[in-house]
């Protein structure tokens, strides 16, 4: 079949309804600013009045942005032509750009719940390069059919020789037994903290933080102040927890990985705001599996890709644009893994060659260091001033050592390098444990770093370069011998004409 993408389109607008959804959005923001501001102005006059000069300053701010987004719709028109994506906009100031057809990696459709409403979407058309300002196109907002249209016209890839057409369609898809990963997610204690500080600065707002702080005082007025704190802090936990699990809820809920013909993954999540993020399996150069420290507990990870101009989106800094799976069992993540990977078994899921014992010794220096220096100073300060600091850096010292040592040992048993297949693994981490599957064909550069310290304990870290995900991948405090053997037999060609060959026995 042959893609239409020979064909010179004319000049197309957004869709008209943007006037609207400016208008509605704009309506949304003022309300909530009129409230406040209408309680305000009542102190110093009548009701009547103050809620008369809000109207008008909402009035006035939803003409003047819908007038704003008429002109906007009025100087934007894009084209699609046979080599070309091109985007003229602006009234003062035109701007015209365009990006090579050739080039176009990525095109994502996203629609929050007005856009959704109206069936419209957002178009982003990127090209996979760091610089998201010149190398991507937003259409905002377009007709979900014209969007779809669009993402297929610039996809659309002939099928590969050689490549198994039978494992394209649906990777995986939604279930709902996974949001119990939510709340063991770090995001519920900073969802709950940040609860806590909307109430005090809500409560501000409206003068009334006093009165909070005092019906709180009431509550607890017969309780001791270590029982107060705690059932504060378990509260603002609890709401944390529920907060987890509607984040989970809003970003993935209708999940879908599928790869479609011609080489592309695929993936469609989202409750209240739907998006599609596409990623071209020719930019793929291989996946981690990241386990959060409590997703890890309940033998849980999730799938990222690591894959070539997959650049941080301005716009939404929680947009996870390389996120393949939510957290999932840890059996089923390496089987998506493998999936997407096109192997038969996962890299990720392969074993592990272990790192010395100098490796471990580094890392219960490290912990036992980073338990005894606030102990120290509290113990200072308690010598200095009051006993009750000395207290405190025992308590400290009896919670923080132990702490210490089990992370230390969990950050031994977390390291691992090996080669299986195409892919060199490497793994690392306590809080964020990570297993990165990489081509060896990805490898662009082998960096061998040595302190004095690790020169004393005959151990290297070794970073492997590559142009696809974070870019380096390090190998962590392996053995001088095994860790050149291992970057030499990953690639070959990088390293081994700069090491001397063992001398024979």
């Amino acid at each position: 079949m042959t893609a239409p993408q020979d064909v010179e389109e004319d000049w197309r607008q957004l869709d008209k309804r943007t006037v609207l959804v400016s208008a509605a959005v704009t309506a949304g923001v003022a309300a909530g600013a009129a409230v406040p501001i209408a309680l305000g102005l009542a102190n110093g006059m009548p009701l009547w009045q103050a809620a008369a000069w809000v109207l008008a300053g909402v009035t006035l701010m939803i003409a003047g942005g819908a007038a704003a987004d008429y002109v906007r719709w009025r100087r934007t028109r894009y084209r699609i032509g046979p080599e070309r994506a091109e985007l003229h906009s602006g009234l003062l100031l035109v701007t015209r750009r365009s990006l090579a057809r050739e080039r176009i990696r990525s095109v994502d459709l996203t629609a929050h719940p007005l856009l959704r409403i109206l069936g419209l979407v957002k178009v982003r058309i990127g090209t996979g390069e760091q610089a998201a300002g010149e190398s991507t196109l937003e259409l905002d907002p377009v007709a979900k059919a014209e969007g779809e249209r669009l993402r297929r016209l610039l996809l659309e890839r002939p099928a590969t020789a050689g490549v198994d057409t039978g494992q394209d369609g649906p990777l995986a898809v939604f279930d709902p037994r996974w949001i119990r990963y939510a709340p063991v997610s770090f995001a519920a204690p900073l969802l709950g903290g940040a609860a806590a500080g909307a109430v005090m600065q809500v409560s501000e707002w409206f003068g009334a933080q006093g009165k909070v702080i005092d019906w709180v005082r009431d509550r607890f007025e017969d309780t001791p102040i270590v029982w107060m704190i705690v059932v504060l802090v378990l509260a603002a936990l609890l709401a944390g927890l529920v907060g987890a699990v509607g984040l989970w809820a809003e970003m993935w809920w209708n999940f879908r990985l599928e790869r479609e013909p011609g080489g592309t993954l695929r993936v469609r999540r989202g409750l209240l705001t739907a998006r599609s993020i596409s990623i071209e399996e020719r930019r793929l150069r291989g996946v981690e599996l990241v386990e959060p420290l409590g997703v890890r507990t309940f033998r849980a990870a999730r799938v990222d890709a690591v894959a070539t101009g997959i650049a941080e989106d301005d716009e939404n800094e929680h947009a996870e644009l390389k996120t393949l799976l939510p957290p999932v069992p840890r059996a089923l993540a390496d089987e998506i893994a493998a999936r997407v990977l096109r192997e038969p078994v996962a890299p990720t899921g392969a074993p592990l060659l272990s790192h010395p014992d100098a490796a471990r010794a580094r890392r219960l220096r490290w912990a036992l260091w980073s338990a005894a220096v606030p102990v120290a100073v509290l113990a200072v300060l308690g010598a200095l001033l009051t006993r009750v600091l000395l207290y405190i850096a025992g308590g400290c010292a009896l919670v923080l050592v132990p702490l210490a040592v089990l992370a230390a040992r969990d950050a031994y048993r977390n390291l691992g390098h090996g080669i299986t297949g195409d892919y060199l693994v490497t793994r690392s981490g306590v809080l964020r444990r990570a297993t990165v599957a990489l081509q060896r064909g990805g490898v662009i550069g082998w960096t061998v770093k040595q302190s004095v310290f690790q020169s004393r304990a005959g151990l290297l870290t070794l970073t492997a370069t590559t142009a696809a995900g974070a870019g380096a991948y390090d190998v962590h405090d392996a053995s001088e011998t095994e860790g050149l053997r291992f970057a030499a037999e990953a690639v070959p060609e990088l390293l081994g004409p700069f090491l001397e060959p063992a001398p024979r026995s």
